[in-house]
C-alpha cells in the first residue's frame, strides 16, 4: 500500500493520536497535457496533506479523487462530478467526523476548479463550525519563493513547473518523456468558465514544466508543511481570534483563483 496516498492507521492509531484536526485531501481526474497523469491534482493534494501529517499530530485521511474539472472536458479521461455533490461530499465527511469527536477539518485541494469549497468552508465557519481551506494563495506564493520556483501563479497555471517538481519529487515515475518541451504560455484566460482550457491551449497545459525539477518539489512541500502551522493554531485555538499576517503574504502577486485555476 501507498501511504502517500491511502493512510494505513488503524483505530488505536487514531485514538493514540488524539488529533482533534482532520485532513481531507481533495483532487481531481483530468488532463494534465501527454507528461502528467490524470490523476495529478489527487498526488498533488495527497503529497501535501503527507508533508502536514509528517509534521502536525492530525488524523490524515484518504483522498476525494474525482472533482469539477468541467473545463477539461475536450479531452479523453477527464471525469467530473457537480459542485453539488462535491459541497454534499465534504460537509457529510465534516458531519462524521464531528460524530466521532473530531471537530476541525482542513481540506487539502490539488484543483483550482474546485470552486466550490472555498464555499463550503464559508458556510461551515459561518455556523461556528472549524473548517479551513489550504493552501491559500499566499501559501502557494511562499512555498514558490522558498523553492526557487521562476513561473508566477498566475502563469504556472496547470502541469506547468509546480505540478511537474512535486511530481518529479514524490512519483518520478509518472512524470512522461517530453515535459522538457511542453512549455505553454496563456496568461489572459478570462473566458475561461465559458470556454473551458481547450479554447487557450492544444497540449492541455498552461505553464512551463521544463523548469520543474524534484529539488523545487522538495522545498515546496516543506514551506507548505510550515504554513499549516497558522491553520492548526487557528483551528485548536480555544476561543478564535484574528489570525496573524503570513510572512509573504503582504506582497503578494497571487489572486483568489476567480480568473482561472492553478492545478
Amino acid at each position: 500500500m501507498d501511504v502517500s496516498l491511502v493512510p494505513a492507521d488503524t483505530s488505536d492509531d487514531v485514538r493514540e493520536r488524539g488529533s482533534g484536526v482532520a485532513v481531507l485531501p481533495v483532487g481531481s481526474f483530468e488532463q494534465h497535457g501527454p507528461h502528467l497523469p490524470l490523476a495529478t491534482d489527487t498526488l498533488v493534494a495527497c503529497a501535501v496533506a503527507r508533508a502536514v501529517a509528517d509534521a502536525y499530530p492530525v488524523h490524515l485521511l484518504p483522498p476525494v479523487t474525482i472533482g469539477c474539472s468541467h473545463e477539461h472536458a475536450d479531452w479523453p479521461g477527464t471525469v467530473s462530478i457537480s459542485a453539488v455533490t462535491l459541497h454534499a461530499v465534504v460537509r457529510d465527511i465534516a458531519d462524521s467526523l464531528r460524530r466521532s469527536g473530531v471537530g476541525a477539518l482542513v481540506v487539502v485541494n490539488g484543483h483550482g476548479g474546485n470552486y466550490v469549497l472555498g464555499n463550503v468552508v464559508q458556510e461551515s465557519s459561518a455556523r461556528g463550525e472549524r473548517m479551513a481551506l489550504f493552501p491559500a494563495a499566499e501559501d502557494w506564493e511562499t512555498a514558490r519563493r522558498r523553492a526557487g520556483v521562476v513561473t508566477s501563479l498566475l502563469t504556472d497555471m496547470h502541469a506547468g513547473e509546480i505540478e511537474t517538481s512535486i511530481l518529479l519529487h514524490k512519483h518520478p515515475e509518472l512524470v512522461r518523456p517530453g515535459y522538457e518541451a511542453a512549455d505553454f504560455v496563456a496568461d489572459d484566460r478570462r473566458h475561461l468558465l465559458s470556454l473551458g482550457m481547450s479554447a487557450y491551449t492544444d497540449s492541455g497545459v498552461i505553464g512551463r514544466p521544463s523548469l520543474g525539477s524534484a529539488e523545487k518539489g522538495k522545498e515546496l512541500l516543506a514551506s507548505l508543511a510550515d504554513s499549516f502551522g497558522e491553520y492548526v493554531s487557528l483551528l485548536t485555538a480555544e476561543t478564535a481570534g484574528t489570525p496573524s499576517t503570513s510572512e509573504g503574504s503582504d506582497d503578494s502577486e497571487a489572486s483568489d483563483g476567480s480568473d482561472g485555476e492553478r492545478g
